[in-house]
């Protein structure tokens, strides 16, 4: 038998099978989110605005063991800026560029020293896992109903500076929240271009591993802060 014949042969079946299989497909898809859309209307205490929503994501990250407040996009700088002062943050890992980490620069006291992320990790390992506090990173989106943080980690945050400082502070808007996964799967299109490393944080890491004890940070941070922004006057108490 000729290996290129049959080559061919295989991706002629492949082919002639595909417009089934983009038909199936669609029809799965169809059935999803009819399935989802029916939950959403069942559940009438579901979260629909962005308030709505913050709410619903700020008590979800509380009972998983992290600190979330609401605050206005005027606010945050100043609110975080005064809680890294009063939680002994030292050194803090964030886009300098970047507008959120530009607006947090601005805002940070005296003793609370900002570091950009721009060398090689092998150029300055030590001082990033001894030295370093926190991270700060913007999140792309958040899912209100778990109290996850959608990030898409790029050069100027990679995925280190929400994993090796033992506190992770992280913004997200509230208007770019979402009620369930499936709402932000759809509605962020990941079908169409899903990133390559996109990264789902549920609360600071933790681990039941070792006799079966819950135990926060042993594989990254060991607290979360998450600031959501409410674009509005009307805020949170912090917690």
């Amino acid at each position: 038998m000729n290996p290129l014949n049959a080559r061919e042969r295989m991706l002629g079946r492949l082919r002639a099978a595909a417009p089934a299989a983009t038909s199936d497909a669609s029809m799965l898809d169809a059935r999803i989110d009819a399935h989802y859309q029916a939950r959403r209307e069942a559940a009438s205490a579901m979260p629909a605005t962005p308030i709505e929503l913050a709410q619903a994501m700020q008590a979800a990250l509380g009972a998983s063991h992290a600190q979330a407040w609401c605050a206005s996009a005027d606010a945050w700088p100043a609110q975080l800026a005064d809680k890294l002062a009063a939680a002994g943050v030292r050194r803090l890992l964030l886009d300098p560029a970047g507008a959120e980490g530009a607006a947090l620069v601005h805002a940070l006291h005296a003793p609370v020293t900002a570091i950009a992320y721009d060398r090689p990790i092998e150029a300055w390992k030590s001082e990033l896992f001894d030295t370093v506090d926190a991270g700060f990173t913007v999140a792309r989106s958040g899912i209100a109903g778990t109290g996850t943080l959608i990030l898409a980690p790029d050069a100027q945050t990679p995925r280190t500076v929400s994993l090796v400082p033992p506190l992770h502070i992280a913004l997200v808007y509230a208007d770019t929240l979402h009620p369930d996964l499936h709402a932000a799967a759809r509605a962020e299109r990941w079908s169409a271009g899903m990133p390559t490393n996109l990264v789902l944080v549920s609360g600071p890491s933790k681990t039941s591993d070792i006799q079966q004890t819950l135990a926060y940070g042993a594989h990254g941070p060991r607290e979360l802060w998450v600031i959501i922004v409410t674009r509005s006057d009307a805020t949170g108490a912090a917690q």
